[in-house]
């Protein structure tokens, strides 16, 4: 005689014939969903690796379907824009036509997110021209979102752009970024330099950019593509490419730290406005 299956037993046939779960990508956010959002990189001293670090943002977006335009202030012929040209303008800050084309259209625009790459030297006249224009006190009103990447150097010179920087952020999502271009050694925050520089602006907290494998970045520079591009071992047009497997797993494995960080600060939520972000 055939015994009755027990509970237990109906329990795990039925987890033996449950189909796995499948975790599918998340879906672009909407325009609608998604309240104009400017995002600016920036800091006032040269060669702390501004613009790698926009290129990197622009390709997370992109991974993240999210839409998004960029802006390359390094006129007349910016960096960003030769890696990214199809969603990049070169524009002048000083220039109220270039303001225009930036900030009035941050609301009518279909792509509701962008990332301006502001030239050294640029970031407090940048500041400058978002406070006269009124953009600060949309921010502070909730009608735009602002979040500015102020990027570091290893210098005491870098710090002192925090003294200059704190006024116009206040309603900011405010992040510094230790970007570990060329075996950079950052200093670690003494109380002293701690209360000296950090008493006057409250920040978002701390983005860190490990280094790249000398190599791959300069494989990358020469092959003029997204860093997204080189991995998938694409031309900058598109077609097939002959890049090294190895370089790429390089590029593959830096870029994926980078987009822990973006997900540990939790960019994506406070791109949308999230609560809580």
């Amino acid at each position: 005689m055939a015994q009755r299956p027990t509970k237990e037993t109906k329990q795990s046939s039925a987890r033996e014939e449950r189909p796995p779960v499948v975790r599918e990508k998340a879906p672009a956010l909407a325009p609608q969903r998604v309240r104009p959002t400017l995002i600016l990189v920036g800091a006032d001293k040269g060669g702390v690796g501004k613009t790698t670090i926009a290129r990197v943002l622009l390709d997370y977006l992109a991974a993240n379907n999210v839409l998004t335009r960029a802006f390359d202030t390094e006129t007349p012929r910016g960096t960003l824009y030769r890696f990214h040209p199809d969603q990049t303008s070169v524009v002048d800050l000083t220039s109220t036509s270039d303001q225009m084309k930036i900030i009035d259209t941050l609301a009518t625009a279909q792509v509701r997110v962008s990332v301006v790459d502001v030239r050294a030297g640029g970031l407090e006249p940048a500041l400058q021209a978002l406070q006269n224009t009124g953009f600060l006190d949309a921010v502070a009103e909730g009608e735009v979102g602002f979040i500015l990447f102020h990027v570091l150097g290893s210098s005491i010179a870098s710090l002192d752009e925090i003294a200059e920087v704190a006024p116009y952020v206040d309603d900011a999502d405010y992040f510094l970024v230790k970007n570990h271009v060329n075996d950079t050694t950052f200093f670690e925050w003494d109380p002293v330099t701690h209360r000296k520089y950090f008493e006057k602006v409250e920040t978002a907290g701390e983005i860190t950019i490990p280094k790249l494998n000398e190599l791959s970045y300069e494989q990358v520079e020469i092959a003029g593509a997204p860093f997204s591009t080189f991995i998938a071992n694409r031309t900058a047009e598109g077609e097939p490419a002959d890049h090294s497997f190895v370089l790429r797993g390089y590029v593959r494995t830096w870029q994926n730290r980078i987009a822990d960080e973006f997900d540990r600060i939790r960019l994506l939520d406070r791109i949308a406005g999230r609560e809580g972000a």
